[in-house]
C-alpha cells in the first residue's frame, strides 16, 4: 500500500511505497503556507486509508473467497471491487458537503478523503488529490493483471489470497538461472507465487542434499533450525512433507499464507491447528517443568504461535524462510568439505538441484 506523509523542509504532501528492496517516494502536491498541519496530516492519514483499503481488494479477491452468494466473503468483496468506480467521482465532488457516505469500507474511505478535502478548502488540491488517487487505483488494476512494474511494484510487498500461475512460472524462472535466489526474485514478482516455485525448489533441495549425504529428509530440514528463525522450521517442515507425500507446492504453501491473514485480521480458521499448537505448548511445559522444576514455569508464560509465519508479511516471510531453506541444504551438501574443491562442489549441487526440481516440474502448477 501507498503511505502518504508531509515533507515539511520542502512543504509538499509526497507518497512512497516499498519497492521489495526499499521504498520509493513521488510528489503529490505542493501545500500552502499554514500555521496549524493538522488538517494536512488528517488528509494523508486518510489517503493512506483509502489505499490500504483499496489494495484489500488485490490481496484479498473475490476469487478465492470459500463462498460467493448472496451477501457471503466472495460478494461483499466483489462489492469492494466494484467500489472503486466512485473513488474519483467522490473525490472531485469534495466541494459538495452533501455527498453521503457509500455502504462499502472503499466508498467510506473515499468520502473521507472528500471530507479532509473540503475541510482543508485550499485551491487546486483536490485536483492534484484526485490525479494521484487516479495513479494508485491503476496501479491497483495493473497488479491484478499480473504486471507489478512502476507504481504496481507495491505488491511485492503484500500477501495475496491467490498466486498466479504466471507469476509461479516467472518465478521458476528465475530460480532456474539463480537457485539461491536473486533481487528480480523480491522486486517483480508476487510473493506468493514466489514462494510456490521456491517450495518446489527447497523441496529439491532437500532431496538433494538427503540423496548425497544419506541423511533423511526431516535431518537435512531440522538443519535449518540452527541458522534460522525459531518458527521457520514448523513451515519448511510442513511443505517438506507434504511434497514428499505427493502433494503439490501451491496446495501448502497458499494455506499456510490464508491461515496467516486471516490471524492478522484476528480470526482463527478452525480449532485443529490451535487445538495441536496448546497440546504442543503443553507437553513442552511438562517436560521443561521435569527437566528443570527449579524454573517454577507456570501455563500463563507460554507463548502459543498462532501461524509459523509473520501475519503482518507472510508471503514474504515465507519466502525468505524457503531461500534461506535452499542455502541451508547446499551448507549440508559441502558440509566437511574442504576450501580446495567446494567450487566444483557447487556447480555438482547446483547441477543436479536443476535436474531434481526439472524432474518433478510437473507437479509446480
Amino acid at each position: 500500500m501507498t503511505r502518504y506523509a508531509i515533507d515539511p523542509a520542502r512543504n509538499v504532501l509526497v507518497a512512497l511505497w516499498s519497492t521489495g528492496i526499499g521504498d520509493t517516494t513521488t510528489l503529490v502536491a505542493d501545500l500552502p503556507e499554514m500555521e496549524d498541519i493538522g488538517n494536512v496530516r488528517h488528509l494523508a492519514a486518510q489517503l493512506t486509508r483509502l489505499s490500504e483499503i483499496c489494495w484489500r481488494s488485490y490481496t484479498h479477491p473475490a476469487s478465492a473467497a470459500d463462498q460467493h452468494g448472496p451477501h457471503s466473503i466472495g460478494w461483499r468483496r466483489q462489492q469492494e471491487r466494484d467500489a472503486f468506480a466512485g473513488v474519483l467521482p467522490t473525490l472531485i465532488a469534495a466541494h459538495r458537503t452533501s455527498v453521503r457516505p457509500a455502504a462499502t469500507q472503499v466508498g467510506r474511505a473515499a468520502h473521507a478523503v472528500a471530507m479532509a478535502l473540503h475541510t482543508l478548502g485550499v485551491p487546486g488540491l483536490a485536483t492534484h488529490i484526485t490525479t494521484d488517487v487516479a495513479a494508485e487505483l491503476a496501479a491497483i488494476e495493473q497488479a491484478e493483471l499480473g504486471d507489478l512494474s512502476d507504481r504496481a511494484e507495491q505488491a511485492v510487498a503484500l500477501s495475496r489470497e491467490d498466486a498466479s500461475p504466471l507469476h509461479i512460472s516467472q518465478a521458476d524462472a528465475l530460480l532456474r538461472a539463480q537457485p539461491f535466489g536473486c533481487p528480480e526474485l523480491l522486486t517483480q514478482i508476487d510473493p506468493a507465487a514466489a514462494s510456490v516455485a521456491a517450495a518446489h525448489w527447497y523441496h529439491a533441495a532437500v532431496t538433494v542434499a538427503a540423496r548425497h549425504t544419506g541423511l533423511h529428509q526431516v535431518h537435512v530440514v531440522a538443519s535449518a533450525e540452527q541458522h534460522s528463525k525459531p518458527l521457520a522450521l514448523e513451515s519448511l517442515t510442513e511443505i517438506t512433507a507434504v511434497i514428499t507425500s505427493g502433494g503439490r507446492p501451491r496446495h501448502v504453501v497458499m494455506p499456510l499464507i490464508r491461515n496467516a491473514l486471516h490471524v492478522a485480521d484476528g480470526h482463527l480458521r478452525g480449532i485443529t491447528d490451535i487445538h495441536e499448537r496448546v497440546i504442543a505448548a503443553q507437553d513442552l511445559l511438562s517436560k521443561a517443568d521435569a527437566d528443570h522444576p527449579d524454573l517454577g514455569l507456570e501455563p500463563n508464560t507460554i507463548f502459543v504461535p498462532l501461524t509459523p509465519l509473520d501475519p503482518a508479511r507472510p508471503a514474504p516471510d515465507l519466502l525468505d524462510n524457503l531461500l534461506h531453506g535452499i542455502h541451508t541444504c547446499w551448507q549440508v551438501y559441502q558440509d566437511g568439505q574442504t576450501e580446495e574443491g567446494r567450487d566444483e562442489l557447487l556447480q555438482q549441487f547446483l547441477g543436479e538441484l536443476r535436474q531434481e526440481a526439472l524432474d518433478h516440474t510437473d507437479r509446480l502448477l
